[in-house]
């Protein structure tokens, strides 16, 4: 809050302006696409620590994209009055930039769906080993708690 107090929104009150607003939002658009890009060629080829290795950078960006969004929505009129085809090539860029992002979390929600699955899978098979076996069959003695003789929890890293 303070941040906000100390830069405030800029104020467009010429086509100069106008032009600077939109090409910096356009300017934030592209190096966040950019980036979320990386990051789901990364992830979609399995290089998790790469595709995720700079979440500081990634929220630079957004900050810097939120707060140039903020500026356009504070001066929508200026914009369309001094800048209508600069406005109309913001929309254009940004439909763009939202298939860009559906893209990127589209990717990182098949990773997440996989490495639960396979996590899920790994929990299945430790817990199958470590059930003692008689004559073929699993034995599990029974349990006050409901649960198997050793069966404790799966610790792992959220860490990539």
């Amino acid at each position: 809050m303070a941040e906000g107090a100390a830069n405030p929104l800029p104020r467009v009150a010429d086509r100069a302006g106008a032009d600077a607003l939109v090409a910096a939002v356009s300017e934030a658009m592209q190096a966040l696409e950019t980036l979320l890009a990386a990051e789901s060629g990364a992830v979609g080829a399995g290089r998790l620590r790469q595709g995720l290795a700079d979440p500081a950078q990634k929220s630079a960006l957004a900050a810097a994209y939120v707060l140039r969004l903020e500026a356009v929505k504070a001066n929508a009129v200026a914009l369309a009055r001094f800048a209508p085809q600069g406005l109309e090539r913001l929309r254009a860029e940004h439909r763009r930039f939202t298939a860009a992002v559906e893209r990127n979390q589209a990717v990182l929600g098949t990773a997440r769906s996989v490495s639960e699955t396979l996590i899920k899978s790994l929990a299945d098979d430790l817990g199958r080993a470590a059930t003692p076996m008689t004559y073929g069959t699993p034995s599990v003695s029974p349990s006050p708690y409901g649960r198997g003789v050793r069966s404790g929890p799966l610790v792992l890293s959220r860490n990539l």
